[in-house]
């Protein structure tokens, strides 16, 4: 994935000039530590003191229509802010709020035609890599099911897909079946094993598509990144307070939420580990997000969402697997690799997660039954 490239400081003050921060720009730098965007931060003197922005250059080579992705995040920001607001929270710490540009515009395009953002900075909250502890999984687990609950009642087919097929695990299959076939590489020999498993588990792919096209599984508004790194926690109660980066918030399904939470939070060891002997998942980490996704919930899933949970975290490792091993076989032309069969490194890892939670299914469901 091809990271923007970083703006001059004329352009900058450019664009900065476009965005109506209502003050004086103090100091403006690079923020953050993202691939996708770029981000800087931008500290202005008002008459009430100092305020910090996030402004940000979108990558439109990733996000292709930059027009629609705002929309999408306008739309839900205005949403959240009603819902925040009913409720009696805060809304310039509970949610992104957008600063739009002189005309009005919720983004600025630039004369070289860059597409970008500004956001208020959420002050006194830090958002964190990796689980350090169970409470900062929940906590996050907790954040991603009020996410779900305030926009349950959100028409979430009025929303573009920004990422067309995301998460069509179906559509999913037919392309790693195509990368095998064509084997750009040459690399399909030394790796019938890993390509077996995926071939093996074509019913797999179908399950939640067709629940959904059955019209059993109802279209959410769906976050689609849910890494911990994507809360912000308040400093002080350690409460998990803002959901963040909305550039893939489109229509899809709760479970695969849920589900890529559990595969990158509750295994026992990193995306890209060597040594599969480590990689399982740990039933004490999903227990931990189930009780805090659940009680975010507040009982707006239907009970097939609940139940359907276990599969959501076996499918949605299962899709980046097979997304990893077809990277692999076609070159490493989408996620970025730092050393030689990287992406078949984390295509391992996750082919054996999926297989160690198809051994630990009926204690996944138990515990699911537990909180439900």
């Amino acid at each position: 994935m091809e990271r923007a490239k970083e703006a001059s400081r004329q352009e900058l003050l450019e664009v900065i000039s476009g965005f109506d921060f209502g003050g004086e720009l103090e100091e403006v730098g690079i923020f953050g530590n993202g691939h996708i965007n770029e981000t800087y931060c931008a500290v202005f003197s008002t008459d009430t003191g100092k305020k910090k922005f996030i402004l940000q250059k979108m990558n439109h080579q990733i996000f292709k229509d930059p027009v629609g992705l705002m929309e999408n995040i306008s739309g839900v920001i205005s949403w959240l802010k009603k819902k925040i607001q009913e409720n009696g929270g805060d809304v310039e710490r509970e949610t992104l709020n957008i600063v739009n540009d002189r005309e009005g515009s919720p983004y600025l395009v630039d004369k070289e035609g860059e597409y970008w953002r500004a956001y208020l900075f959420i002050e006194g909250a830090t958002c964190f890599d990796q689980v350090e502890n169970d409470e900062d999984f929940y906590q996050s687990a907790l954040a991603f099911g009020n996410f779900q609950r305030l926009l349950s009642d959100y028409p979430a087919e009025t929303l573009h897909e920004t990422i067309p097929d995301f998460h069509n695990t179906v559509k999913r299959f037919g392309d790693f079946k195509k990368a095998v076939a064509e084997d750009a590489c040459g690399r399909a020999a030394d790796v019938q094993k890993e390509i077996q498993f995926v071939l093996e588990r074509e019913q797999l792919a179908h399950t939640l598509v067709d629940l959904q096209k059955a019209g059993k599984l109802p279209l959410r508004v769906t976050h689609n990144d849910t890494k911990l790194n994507n809360i912000m926690i308040d400093d002080v109660t350690h409460k998990g307070i803002c959901v963040i980066d909305l550039d893939t918030v489109m229509p899809g399904l709760s479970l695969n939420d849920f589900g890529d939470s559990i595969r990158f939070g509750a295994s026992t060891a990193a995306e890209d580990e060597q040594d599969i002997s480590k990689v399982s998942c740990d039933l004490h980490l999903f227990e931990v997000y189930v009780k805090g996704f659940l009680e975010g919930c507040g009982g707006a899933l239907t009970d097939l969402e609940v139940e359907m949970l276990p599969m959501g975290a076996i499918l949605m490792t299962f899709e980046c697997g097979m997304r990893f091993l077809a990277d692999h076989l076609e070159g490493d032309h989408y996620f970025r690799i730092h050393r030689e069969n990287h992406n078949l490194d984390r295509a391992r890892t996750q082919f054996k997660l999926v297989w160690d939670m198809e051994q630990k299914l009926s204690e996944m469901k138990a515990i699911v039954q537990k909180y439900k």
